[in-house]
């Protein structure tokens, strides 16, 4: 019976070889409706005028919310085994040309 259980726990998880090659993003746009949070994760490049998303994850609001709790466990155990993560420039948001005219009162 106890080994019923652990099989019902189990998933098993499939990882292509496209997939495990990963991708790099140094930039993500995180927005939000009432039932999901929407991540673009976007690779920017000196000199290049125009950066292109590179993937787009779509999660409910409660995955979103482990999602944030797994990254904060994650990151308190790296910096407790190679010391804490230096943030030495303010976050920088990306130039947004919308072509838009100047509002005017």
């Amino acid at each position: 019976m106890a080994d019923q259980v652990k099989n019902q726990n189990e998933i098993n998880i499939e990882l292509t070889e496209e997939v495990s090659e990963g991708t790099y993003s140094n930039l993500a746009i995180i927005s939000h409706s009432h039932s999901e949070f929407v991540i673009d994760f976007i690779r920017l490049m000196p000199n290049v005028p125009k950066a292109k998303v590179k993937s787009r994850i779509i999660l409910t609001p409660q995955h979103a919310k482990r999602l944030i709790k797994a990254l904060g466990e994650n990151l308190h155990k790296y910096e407790n085994q190679f010391g804490t993560i230096q943030d030495p420039e303010p976050p920088q948001m990306p130039p947004m040309a919308f072509n838009t005219p100047v509002a005017q009162a």
